[in-house]
């Protein structure tokens, strides 16, 4: 006998990846999130955990697409900023997702802003299968929480840029 209710479809918004806080573990997420609430005095640990996740998806995003110019806000920044503090986890979690992913700070300057890059490092997010926290990418001229992290990220033409997976012979594979 055949069920009175259709079966439904399979789900399409599965996500590609897992979760991102599932990269790492609960440790792991914890002396980031530590990290981030040292360099942040009062901020809240909610707040915290944000922009490590965010961090984790904006990491993700730029090993799966190494030729994309993409570029974080300034709060998620101060999530990667955390990461890369822990080195070993760091290394452990790029080679996992593939590839390592330099950071190249450049001093905040508000006229190289490119709100164009914003709108692209979320589309790669979100094609990465995450969804993002949209109030944490609105750019600096929006910011949702003030963080330590000075520095700031625009796309060079014909140049590596700032931020760039792959190996880039004019900026010798560096970073922070």
């Amino acid at each position: 006998m055949s069920s009175p209710f259709p079966t439904p479809p399979p789900c399409s918004n599965t996500p590609k990846n897992p979760s991102p806080r599932a990269l790492l573990s609960d440790t792991q997420f914890n002396d980031v999130r530590a990290t981030v609430l040292d360099n942040n005095p009062g901020m809240e640990p909610e707040m915290a955990s944000r922009l490590v996740i965010e961090a984790l998806k904006f990491v993700s995003a730029a090993s799966l697409f190494p030729t994309v110019r993409i570029a974080p806000t300034r709060e998620v920044d101060e999530g990667w900023h955390a990461l890369i503090l822990h080195t070993h986890l760091y290394a452990s979690l790029t080679s996992r997702l593939g590839r390592m992913v330099h950071h190249y700070p450049e001093r905040p300057d508000a006229s190289r802003h490119d709100p164009d890059v914003l709108t692209r490092t979320v589309a790669l997010i979100e094609q990465a299968g995450y969804t993002v926290d949209r109030e944490l990418w609105l750019g600096p001229e929006k910011s949702l929480v003030s963080v330590a992290a000075n520095c700031s990220h625009t796309p060079v033409p014909g140049g590596c840029g700032p931020i760039n997976p792959g190996n880039c012979a004019t900026h010798g594979g560096g970073g922070e």
